[in-house]
């Protein structure tokens, strides 16, 4: 793309972004902050993308020199995805990319913190635990009324050991959720531009690999040989295992009735109002796990004819 007010705007909105992150939306603008750098770079050359970068970091530089960090940590899985988009890959293989990248960067820093700085990530957890629910423990302790409120040392140490042990699961998921929206909002915009890139498969064709069943399986056995014992590790396997495996049931349940809804031609309005109660009611994902064991798409084609 040539040089254009658009490629500008884009700049500017990654600036924008970029200086948000003082704001009390920075929870909601940190999913959106690969965006600006994704469309830039696949739509510009390398040199064009360098120059409409610079403006940014120095201005940023100038403002609030910390958040040359953020930068950085962020620019690489927006590189990551445009150069994926550039070749035209497939939409799953680009999505993957990204929350690869951005979790790879994650254990990286974390690595490099214990190496060069000695961080310790439970040590830091526990601590901001203690600093969060000291006051809360003091207010109990001093009225006898409210003395619920109170939270023990011991208490907070199993909360704390809990958060540690759930990280790995909440960095996938939320790596995984930056780049399916950033693909979301991307895929739209590079095609107003004449930038054609694919799209996701549609959501009648969700399946997941029928070895997800045994992985399931194994995560449980995991779960109840291990339940008593002091192996941080195994637990720590089951505890994040079992919950993603279980999110990927609720999509094959949500998958299976957009198939179902295809095939009897329902309105496209009826999948949708039959995801809600699986995402409200995570039981119901016993309907994915079905579909994954049991061929019934098979069965709901054959009997459609």
């Amino acid at each position: 793309m040539k040089f254009r007010w658009t490629s500008v705007a884009w700049s500017v909105a990654y600036l924008l972004l970029l200086l948000s992150l003082s704001t009390p939306l920075l929870i909601i603008t940190t999913l959106f902050m690969i965006i600006p750098a994704v469309v830039l770079f696949t739509t510009l050359s390398t040199k064009q993308f360098i120059l409409h970068l610079l403006p940014v970091l120095l201005i940023v530089s100038l403002i609030t020199p910390m958040y040359l960090i953020i930068v950085a940590y962020f620019i690489l899985p927006a590189l990551i995805m445009g150069r994926w988009y550039k070749k035209r890959a497939s939409a799953l293989s680009t999505i993957l990319a990204g929350t690869i990248t951005i979790i790879g960067e994650f254990l990286l820093l974390l690595l490099l913190g214990k190496a060069l700085f000695n961080f310790d990530l439970s040590s830091y957890v526990n601590d901001v635990l203690q600093l969060v629910t000291s006051p809360l423990s003091d207010f109990g302790s001093t009225n006898p009324l409210l003395s619920d409120m109170s939270i023990t040392s011991e208490e907070v140490r199993q909360i704390s050991y809990m958060t540690v042990q759930m990280i790995p699961m909440t960095m996938i998921v939320t790596s995984f959720l930056i780049a399916v929206i950033t693909h979301s909002i991307v895929r739209p915009i590079l095609n107003s531009m004449e930038y054609a890139v694919p799209r996701l498969a549609p959501a009648r064709e969700w399946r997941l690999p029928r070895s997800f069943i045994w992985y399931y399986l194994l995560g449980v056995v995991i779960q109840l040989l291990f339940s008593g014992a002091n192996s941080n590790f195994m637990l720590m396997i089951s505890a994040n295992l079992l919950p993603l495996l279980r999110i990927g049931f609720m999509i094959q349940a949500i998958g299976f009735f957009f198939f179902v809804a295809h095939e009897q031609k329902w309105n496209k309005i009826v999948p949708i109002l039959l995801a809600v109660p699986i995402i409200l009611l995570p039981p119901l994902r016993i309907i994915g796990i079905i579909d994954l064991v049991f061929p019934l798409r098979e069965l709901v084609t054959k009997s459609k004819r």
